[in-house]
């Protein structure tokens, strides 16, 4: 409302968030918060046995973790704030009021981990000099295993929060806010999968970094298979945990949310396929512990299963809160449920900034329209492209033309067909302006261009704030 819609009418502006996050999420879990501890543990390892060949491997693996992380991390880190900054800033703006605090403390937490990243890694030659050196660098590796788990658990307390507020949305309270009915149970989920999804990284780059029939192979490749399977089981226990406090409503939607729509009936057959995937890292790593080498091929499958998981995972995990982006505060269309009641009797656009009409008329109906479907769709849907709502409505009535009084019907109860779609927060002539423009763009398919590409329209009507 407050600010100008951007929109990718080809992707979709929740593709675009999608894509970025949960790249960032998949190296932060697997290169950052898992490895960080399990190549201190290699190098400590080492340490202790008097093994330079192990130390070795230790250095050469956090060489891969470090290039990844203080680059393509770092820019998805960055990407994921601009890009929900752009998509949906009043949501980002209602957490920062939330989390401003947590949000600090991470960011001085994050500087620290970066900081400690660099010494670690930098100073690794160093730390062969002396027992003492090595020591202190060991201590090092601890300390950036902690920031980085910190860096997370701040993190999972703003994600679960958007899942569940809890009592937060009649205290307002901070601590009620971080500690939301989910937050723990996420974080005993998130913690040992990062470990799990470390483990089956390593066991891949010792294809590569060690030789094929050594003895230094089989030992490491038995330490890394009974660290996966150490942490196989708090990644079950955790996931049942999870599972327990999410509200039923989000449980609902879990068979939507794995499979979309199109593959909600195949739900039970998916959750089979992730149990096999689980079942298969297991496998191989119970194989390694006999010491035999395994075929690269096989040694890929760990990182793939697991990197698909945590995928499958995110896209649950977004999808099951819907119909809000907060739940229980904010719809996924970026209005209040609060502000629900006035703007279905008022209308979105008197009280919308950046549109170029505030009231719809005969003559602006396509015109206002593009401005409700840019206000009130846009977060999720596409005009004709990925999940574009003329496919939906398409698919509704087939190859018959759009019937417009339908489709009104239709978005005045979609909410109670699709529990996961937010109410229409318009008004009436609104709903009829969307479904007039929505029938226009199925006749004449152009993208419909967000601020970023049509410019700015700013209407100011006297007594109107």
């Amino acid at each position: 409302m407050d600010f100008p819609i951007f929109h990718l009418d080809f992707m979709g502006n929740r593709m675009l968030i999608a894509v970025i996050a949960i790249l960032h999420v998949l190296i932060n879990h697997s290169l950052a918060v898992g490895l960080a501890p399990l190549v201190t543990y290699l190098e400590y390892l080492g340490w202790k046995n008097k093994s330079q060949e192990m130390d070795h491997f230790a250095n050469r693996v956090m060489f891969v973790g470090f290039v990844i992380t203080t680059s393509l991390g770092a820019m998805t880190g960055v990407g994921i704030w601009l890009s929900a900054s752009l998509v949906s800033p009043a949501s980002i703006a209602s957490l920062i009021r939330v989390f401003f605090w947590a949000w600090f403390v991470e960011w001085i937490v994050f500087v620290t981990e970066v900081v400690l990243i660099l010494i670690y890694f930098l100073t690794w030659r160093k730390s062969l000099r002396s027992e003492e050196a090595k020591r202190k660098h060991i201590k090092f590796g601890v300390a950036l295993s902690v920031f980085s788990w910190i860096t997370m658990a701040i993190i999972v307390a703003i994600l679960s929060f958007m899942m569940d507020p809890g009592s937060w949305n009649q205290t307002k309270s901070f601590a009620d806010a971080v500690f939301n009915p989910v937050y723990l149970a996420q974080l005993a989920f998130r913690t040992p999968l990062a470990m799990f999804m470390a483990g089956a990284v390593v066991l891949l780059l010792t294809m590569f970094f060690t030789t094929k029939g050594s003895t230094f192979r089989s030992s490491v490749t038995r330490i890394t298979s009974i660290w996966i399977l150490s942490w196989s089981i708090w990644v079950v226990v955790g996931s049942i945990f999870y599972y327990s406090v999410i509200p039923d409503m989000m449980v609902n939607n879990l068979s939507v949310a794995v499979g979309t729509m199109e593959f909600s009936n195949w739900y039970d057959s998916l959750l089979i396929a992730l149990g096999i995937g689980v079942s298969c890292i297991v496998a191989i790593a119970l194989y390694s512990l006999t010491g035999k080498s395994l075929p690269l091929a096989v040694s890929v499958l760990p990182v793939l299963l697991s990197f698909s998981l945590l995928t499958v995972f995110e896209r649950a995990r977004e999808f099951i809160r819907k119909p809000f982006v907060i739940g229980n505060y904010m719809y996924s269309n970026m209005f209040r449920v609060e502000e629900y009641p006035l703007l279905q009797k008022e209308g979105i656009l008197k009280h919308a900034t950046y549109v170029k009409h505030k009231e719809v008329t005969e003559e602006n109906m396509v015109e206002a329209g593009k401005d409700v479907f840019l206000l009130t769709c846009s977060r999720c849907h596409t005009s004709n492209g990925i999940n574009s709502v003329v496919a939906k409505f398409q698919n509704m009535y087939g190859s018959a033309e759009l019937n417009p009084d339908a489709m009104v019907a239709y978005i005045q109860g979609m909410h109670n067909a699709r529990y996961f779609m937010p109410p229409f927060p318009g008004s009436e002539i609104e709903m009829k302006a969307l479904v007039t423009y929505i029938k226009k763009t199925k006749e004449y398919p152009i993208p419909t261009e967000g601020a970023q590409e049509s410019g700015v329209s700013i209407s100011i009507q006297r007594g109107v704030q």
